[in-house]
């Protein structure tokens, strides 16, 4: 029986420029969702010459049914935590603490921990909407201005945002190349954390030369600011409901390492560590912080914002698998794959840049990340990555770089008052400078054997 789409390897590759070529074009020229922008070419492709279309219904479904039955749960109770976190004003308390821990004087530093752990589970814009009265009524009190203050905190929340599941992008990514959750969170924290200290460097560096006053219009809105920080949730009830699940998941697959697998720790961690469990304890622990007002209805109404906002990051990353399943099954990865390896680069840079690429193109990370590892699966046995390096490297590149072409640039430059300019060197500059460093990470972890 056929399981090849097509046997040319001109035929194939020419497919694949075709579809990523289409599918950038149609996301920042003709502004389509990102889901039909995914959608059409994979359907146009089946229509070039040469290619059976037989054996490419059956790659597509193949695909799309095996990505999305390991994945969609998982999405939807990450995005339910967003939505707890989000509205019980956990959030806050997270930062409220992360200042009093680090204290007021390094409030910069403070702000930029507190990125680190707001980019895990919430979208990255959607925490600068939530946080930037507090940062323009700490750059007042402090003296210093919104590029010092705000930059470090920008860099941080894209960076684990992009790398850290179980926000949408990453998730997909963990599913298109099959890797262990467990051990990207591992070492996707270890790598955000130095990449996020290089932003806050930055920060310093360049952002007292800049003009970006920090604004009084924004003072009040916070729960701190109307003297209200007692309705909040303690930092205890704010921290476990993100931090316990990460835990778990995480220390599943490290005790997987060094346990024996009938031994009954391993056993236990076995589901107690399965991200559908895991988040699920975080969801029912951020729950309990919703007060008597939001209990009923407004709960049931996170519920429908998580599923509507699930539904479409599901059925996208359903389609990554379809596209990598076609892929599989034609002799373009072998090519590009060898191909490659002539060039005498590593083969963890090629992940790295088309997440670069997808990213710097449509103004996505999520839309970068997904198509890295969409394309770069299929070729990992041959060029001798392991799943984990390849969605590391992959997720590093889409941070590179937040400018005009983002949503993510212009809430964080609109909300900061930031003047275009500022924000291009502070925005753009920090999401360069964290996503490089994060690469450099990655590079370092493969070249010890570690991922």
């Amino acid at each position: 029986m056929n399981t090849q789409i097509t046997e040319s390897a001109v035929i194939a590759i020419a497919g694949l420029v075709g579809v990523v070529a289409l599918l950038f074009l149609t996301i920042t020229r003709f502004r389509w969702h990102v889901f039909l922008a995914v959608l059409v070419p994979i359907l146009l492709f089946a229509l070039v010459p040469g290619v059976d279309r037989k054996v490419f219904v059956a790659a597509f479904e193949q695909g799309f049914g095996r990505t999305v039955q390991s994945i969609a749960v998982v999405i939807v109770l990450g995005s339910l935590l967003a939505e707890a976190l989000k509205h019980t004003g956990a959030i806050e308390r997270i930062t409220l603490t992360m200042i009093r821990w680090v204290g007021e004087k390094r409030m910069p530093l403070a702000l930029t921990f507190t990125g680190y752990l707001v980019g895990i589970p919430i979208f990255s814009d959607v925490g600068f909407v939530i946080l930037h009265p507090l940062v323009h009524s700490a750059a007042l009190r402090t003296g210093l201005n919104m590029s010092v203050m705000a930059t470090g905190l920008v860099g941080a929340m894209m960076l684990t945002h992009a790398i850290v599941p179980p926000t949408p992008g990453p998730l997909a990514a963990v599913a298109l190349v099959q890797a262990d959750m467990g051990k990207v969170i591992l070492f996707g924290c270890i790598i955000c954390l130095v990449a996020s200290l290089a932003g806050w460097m930055y920060a310093l560096l360049v952002g007292p030369r800049l003009e970006s006053p920090p604004s009084a219009e924004f003072v009040g809105q916070s729960f701190a600011d109307r003297g209200m920080e007692a309705a909040l949730p303690t930092p205890l009830r704010a921290f476990t409901p993100l931090l316990l699940p990460l835990f778990l998941i995480a220390g599943q697959s490290l005790l997987a390492l060094v346990l024996p697998a009938d031994h009954i720790v391993n056993v236990a961690m076995q589901y107690l560590g399965w991200p559908v469990v895991a988040l699920g304890i975080g969801v029912m622990l951020a729950g309990r912080n919703a007060t008597a007002e939001q209990r009923g209805d407004r709960t049931g109404t996170w519920v429908e914002n998580a599923l509507r906002t699930s539904a479409m990051m599901i059925m996208v990353t359903g389609l990554g698998g379809s596209l990598s399943q076609i892929l599989r099954q034609t002799p373009a990865v072998d090519v590009i794959a060898q191909g490659m390896a002539s060039t005498g680069l590593p083969a963890i840079f090629l992940p790295f840049v088309l997440g670069v690429v997808g990213n710097m193109i449509t103004g996505s990370a999520t839309v970068g990340v997904i198509t890295a590892a969409s394309i770069s699966a299929p070729m990992m046995p041959t060029l001798g990555l392991s799943p984990e390096a390849t969605m590391l490297a992959g997720a590093s590149g889409s941070v590179i770089v937040k400018y005009v072409n983002s949503s993510y640039f212009w809430v964080c430059t609109s909300l900061s008052r930031m003047p275009l300019r500022s924000a291009l060197i502070s925005f753009g500059g920090v999401t360069f400078v964290t996503g490089v460093t994060a690469m450099a990470m990655v590079f370092t972890l493969w070249s010890l054997g570690l991922i």
